[in-house]
Order: C-alpha cells, then sequence, then structure tokens
C-alpha cells in the first residue's frame, strides 16, 4: 500500500475546502532548465511533487498559455507557468469522517483501538474514504498535525484487533523506534486449515517479499535470489482436531501479511484467506486473524501498557461450529 501521507500536505488540505485555485509564477534563473515538475516543487513549494505531477499529468499546467502534460519538459528563464491546483482523490481523502471508533486506552499521548474487521486503515484505491484514518481526523483535532494521523503499524482489511495510535509527533516517533526494536508485544489469534503437526510452540523464520508469480500478493522467499525482509513468527498451538487447529501467533518482525504468508507456507491457510489458499469455512466470510494482545511500554511515561482483546464473534462461533473451546491465552 502506497504512503498517501506523502501526497498530503497542508496545501493539499486546503483544497478540501476550496475546489480549485490557479497559480502563476515566473521562471526565476536559477530554475531555468529544470524539468517541470522539479521547477513546480520550487515555485509552489506547498505541494509535494507527486500531486504537482498528476496535475500536470492531467493537463491542468501552461507554460505561456499552452497546455504541457509532460512533466519532464524543460522551463526557460521568464516563462510564464500557471497552475490549476485540483484536488486529487488522494487530496480528497484526507477528510475527517465521524466514524465509529472503539477506544480502548487513551491518554494525551497516544491511544488503542480496537479495529473491526472490514475496516480498511487507510486511504488507497478503491477505499478513498470510510477508513480508519477518516475517523481518526473526525475523533481527534490534534490527528491532523501527525503523520498519517499518527498510525504508526496497520491490520489488514479483514483482520481485526489492537493497533496503537499516536496523538502527538513525539509519540510517534518514539513508538516507530518500538516497533523496529521489537519493543512492542504483538500476538493474534487465529484459525487455520488442517491438524497442527509440527512441535508447538514453533518459530518460522522465513523471509517475505512479492510473490514472484502474483505480485498482488507476498510469498515466502530465498533471500539469495529474490528481494525481501527477513521475518520471524512464533505460533503455538490452542486445540486442534480432524478439520484444522485454533493457534496463537506472536510476531518478531511486521511484514506485509507475515501470519498469513507464514501459515500457508506450513500448509495451515487460515480460514477464508482465499488470497493465500484458505477455503470458506465454519461459517468465517473473512480471514480468520484477530490481533487480541498489545503490550509495550509507554515511550513517554514509561508505564505498562498491556491490552487484550475478546475473540470477535464470528471466530468464537467458527471455533464452536468445528468443536474447539474458546479458551483465550492467558
Amino acid at each position: 500500500m502506497n504512503d498517501l501521507a506523502a501526497l498530503m500536505d497542508e496545501g493539499e488540505r486546503a483544497l478540501e475546502v476550496s475546489d480549485e485555485e490557479v497559480r502563476t509564477r515566473q521562471v526565476p534563473m536559477d530554475l531555468h532548465g529544470q524539468r517541470l515538475d522539479k521547477a513546480m516543487a520550487q515555485m509552489v513549494p506547498e505541494f509535494s511533487r507527486s500531486y504537482l505531477q498528476q496535475l500536470i499529468e492531467q493537463g491542468d499546467a501552461l507554460i505561456d498559455g499552452r497546455v504541457v502534460t509532460k512533466v519532464s519538459t524543460k522551463v526557460r528563464l521568464g516563462h510564464q507557468v500557471q497552475v490549476t491546483l485540483r484536488a486529487t482523490p488522494q487530496s480528497q481523502a484526507f477528510v475527517p469522517e465521524d466514524l465509529p471508533i472503539d477506544v480502548v486506552y487513551e491518554d494525551a499521548h497516544l491511544r488503542v483501538i480496537n479495529k473491526p474487521a472490514g475496516l480498511v486503515v487507510h486511504p488507497a484505491p478503491g477505499n478513498w474514504r470510510g477508513t480508519l484514518l477518516n475517523g481518526l481526523l473526525a475523533l481527534d483535532p490534534l490527528a491532523k498535525d501527525v503523520p498519517r494521523a499518527g498510525i504508526v503499524h496497520r491490520l489488514d482489511k479483514d483482520t481485526s484487533g489492537l493497533m496503537v495510535v499516536a496523538r502527538t509527533r513525539q509519540a510517534m516517533d518514539a513508538l516507530v523506534q518500538l516497533i523496529a526494536a521489537r519493543e512492542v508485544k504483538r500476538q493474534y489469534l487465529a484459525i487455520a486449515h488442517k491438524p497442527w503437526t509440527a512441535p508447538s510452540p514453533t518459530t518460522v523464520e522465513a523471509a517475505i517479499g512479492r510473490d514472484p508469480a502474483n505480485r498482488l500478493r507476498m510469498a515466502v522467499v530465498d533471500l539469495t535470489y529474490q528481494s525481501g525482509k527477513a521475518a520471524a513468527t512464533t505460533i503455538e498451538v490452542l486445540g486442534q482436531n480432524a478439520m484444522g487447529c485454533w493457534v496463537q501467533c506472536t510476531l518478531h518482525t511486521g511484514r506485509t501479511h507475515q501470519i498469513r504468508v507464514h501459515m500457508a507456507h506450513l500448509g495451515h491457510p487460515l480460514l477464508a484467506d482465499a488470497v493465500y489458499g484458505g477455503a470458506k469455512a465454519a461459517g468465517m466470510a473473512r480471514q480468520a486473524l484477530h490481533a487480541w494482545h498489545l503490550a509495550f511500554v509507554h515511550p513517554i511515561t514509561g508505564q505498562a501498557i498491556d491490552l487484550r482483546s475478546e475473540l470477535p464473534l464470528d471466530m468464537v462461533q467458527a471455533l464452536a461450529d468445528w468443536g474447539l473451546s474458546y479458551n483465550p491465552p492467558r
């Protein structure tokens, strides 16, 4: 998923109120011979270059009254460059929306939310509105002053559970460092196909990168031949029968789709996880994955934060349908 915060600054946010604004600038000597997009980024510095490139390509830039659509067009000393600043889908996405957000902990520096399955975390193609980011902007007036509204890690759309969100830039930077140092404990509960046969607990250490056969998904890769990043997950069996297993997964790294990829790699795709080979079963209509336990030392106050989230009803019912007991780990 693209980091859309790079496309959104204070200037672009202003376009949510005004549909468009025309800016005209004369090319100075120090920009003579520069590409149009680079020159515009200097002449209209409150807007990101990526955003300006989109406007050029859609015909919103003129040089001496002539429409130019190539970002690589060279500008000359004295050229009159005019650009119509229009709101893009990306810039329109970063607006507050009143959404129900289940806050399980908050203070002046951060909050922890319990994300429901089906809620997208960041705006992206196909989901420009109605995301967690939109809800955070409405919930907290401080969110607009923090990159990505304070979101420091993600859950997939159909994964439920706990997420920590920063309320200040200081807290955000500190939380990012904690996560990078693997000092945030993140544990998930999952229901998977096939009975477990490996030792329990077992730690999977298998690098993850883009699937060379399908760029829309991730896969376990050999770093000798493919690009990717090291990934480690500890898996503990909580229950099983002839149909499948009920497991706790502890993340030691935070790669895209890590648990889903590692479980599928072991031959145990999650229920209803069609991307990685999981079939719908036991009434599950979304991947059977829930971020149930989040623990860390508060990066500002030093307080120990240790939170747990009840298993959602669809997963409780799935366990019951398969005859597995719901005994949450301690």
